[in-house]
């Protein structure tokens, strides 16, 4: 028998090489878990749909939203006027839209300027302790009996409904919830390795709050972020709807609900179309909000697996 004849077996290829797979980024997961929540990616649309619709409509409106066409007196919707105008003549078209952006403007800076100094209270208070934090308790303890919508009612009643004063009032009475619930989570950080480490290499504690504490705390601002902005909504809708908030002749879409629902039997467009328009906002808002919360929860099934 010669050994010159004899074949190696045959066989799978075990000097092939495995191709490394490329590690996903953070902000990846987040996106793939995020687009399987349908809901989320549709309330995603519906809230871009509105700020064009902000931004787009006075734009390619056929009349300012404080013309007033004396010729068209709460006449239904037409040609002329798309959804119709208001006992004055207004163009509801026209001043739907200028609604929307102002509602959405007051809600955006409220929900940033709460985002913002709830973040940096809260977990300053829990970081420093002692004194700092046992004061800033007993503030927002205070603040969180105080009657808010009442101090607000009577601040832009006497600024003339004013929507800038109106938001720094939201954001002076609405920080203190959501700093009370930062300074809750971020009192398990504090006592972490990376934390003593940065301490203990020297770094100022107002940098360790805003590089360390505040980083891992990221999910949770942007829920409370996404949820502001309904919470800002509904309470300028309310004060509008009562006459505290935006007056004439600037509007916004709780104040346009108020003044429909004087006539909500006789023209009910002026009443319907601001509606609609706010149940998109908040229905959208609410739906990306359990999106992002269920993207950003690693614990949560409702994002499925990567």
């Amino acid at each position: 028998m010669s050994f010159d004849t004899i074949q190696p077996p045959v066989g799978p290829d075990t000097t092939a090489t495995r191709i490394p797979r490329k590690r996903m980024s953070t902000f990846e997961l987040y996106y793939r878990r995020f687009v399987r929540n349908r809901p989320a990616v549709v309330g995603v649309f519906i809230f871009l749909a509105l700020v064009l619709f902000a931004i787009i409509g006075p734009l390619v409106a056929k009349y300012d939203h404080i013309y007033l066409d004396f010729l068209n007196l709460g006449t239904p919707p037409s040609a002329d006027h798309w959804l119709g105008t208001t006992a004055s003549g207004n163009d509801l078209f026209a001043q739907v839209a200028i609604g929307t952006q102002r509602s959405l403007m007051i809600a955006v800076t409220v929900s940033v300027g709460t985002t913002i100094i709830s973040a940096v209270v809260g977990t300053a208070a829990a970081y420093f302790g002692g004194l700092f934090e046992r004061t800033t308790l007993l503030i927002i303890h205070f603040l969180m009996v105080v009657p808010t919508f009442l101090i607000l009612a009577l601040v832009s009643n006497s600024a003339g409904g004013d929507w800038r004063v109106i938001s720094l009032v939201m954001i002076f009475i609405g920080w203190f919830l959501p700093a009370r619930i930062i300074w809750t989570m971020a009192l398990s950080l504090r006592e972490r390795e990376y934390i003593d480490a940065a301490r203990y290499m020297g770094v100022p504690g107002m940098k360790i709050v805003l590089r360390h504490l505040l980083p891992n705390i990221g999910s949770l601002l942007v829920i409370n972020f996404t949820l502001g902005i309904v919470s800002a909504v509904m309470a300028e809708t309310g004060l509008s709807f009562i006459g505290f908030g935006v007056k004439i002749p600037d509007v916004s879409l709780g104040s346009l609900i108020g003044t429909g629902a004087n006539s909500i039997s006789s023209a009910p467009w002026l009443f319907y179309f601001p509606a609609g328009a706010l149940t998109l906002l908040t229905v959208s808002m609410a739906l990306v909000a359990d999106g992002l919360r269920d993207a950003l929860d690693p614990t949560s099934a409702a994002g499925g697996r990567a």
